[in-house]
């Protein structure tokens, strides 16, 4: 079964924190070609600390998607590797927390799920869940421009909240994605309309607590 789970660093065994980042070299180094840190074959950063959570989905005991989370409090991407992207980063007041290095590992997702399941939305109501579930007041990311397609056309409620340039000469967007009522029933919607669920509750459960084999 197909679920999506939610751990703090210091609790992920190496088993899966080593897979975890070997997928983040795949996707951000060797595909999108991005200036990341990468050695023995797995992409990890002063990022993923004790202070990190992660989110990601698993099926038969296999990572197929994850982002990373930290709370704007700590030391983050948007205050430093990502600050030089943009001319005048506006953080509106709140209590947010950042999201970066989310992924979808296609090969593994179509071999699992099949090539109709909607895994990036699933990904996106997870966030949206977590953050609420936290008291967090939305989500900061930054987001390459095929992806500011994707998630609009999620239904998930974003602000843009400035345009720069990436190390590559790209435009990205720092988003601020917004954790109301209407996104989450978007989401849902158009997950239902991919997927026959059995309940909406696993849904609205996501993502779990994981367990400590996690």
């Amino acid at each position: 079964m197909f679920n999506i789970y939610s751990v703090n660093y210091s609790s992920m065994s190496n088993e899966k924190s080593e897979d975890l980042y070997m997928l983040r070299k795949n996707t951000f180094k060797d595909r999108l070609q991005w200036a990341v840190n990468c050695s023995d074959g797995k992409e990890l950063d002063q990022f993923d600390n004790e202070k990190t959570n992660y989110i990601f989905g698993v099926k038969n005991d296999v990572i197929i998607c994850g982002t990373r989370m930290i709370d704007m409090k700590h030391d983050n991407m948007l205050n430093s590797a990502f600050s030089s992207f943009f001319n005048n980063a506006y953080i509106p007041e709140g209590n947010f927390i950042e999201s970066t290095r989310f992924f979808v590992d296609k090969e593994r997702t179509h071999s699992l799920l099949g090539r109709r399941f909607p895994v990036t939305l699933a990904l996106f109501l997870s966030l949206i869940n977590y953050a609420r579930q936290h008291r967090y007041d939305g989500i900061l990311a930054v987001a390459s421009h095929p992806m500011l397609h994707i998630i609009k056309s999620s239904g998930w409620n974003v602000s843009l909240l400035e345009t720069g340039i990436s190390e590559k000469n790209e435009p990205v967007h720092l988003l601020l994605g917004h954790v109301d009522d209407k996104s989450l029933e978007a989401l849902k919607a158009r997950i239902f309309s991919k997927l026959s669920m059995p309940d909406e509750s696993i849904l609205n459960a996501w993502p779990l607590t994981s367990k400590p084999a996690i």
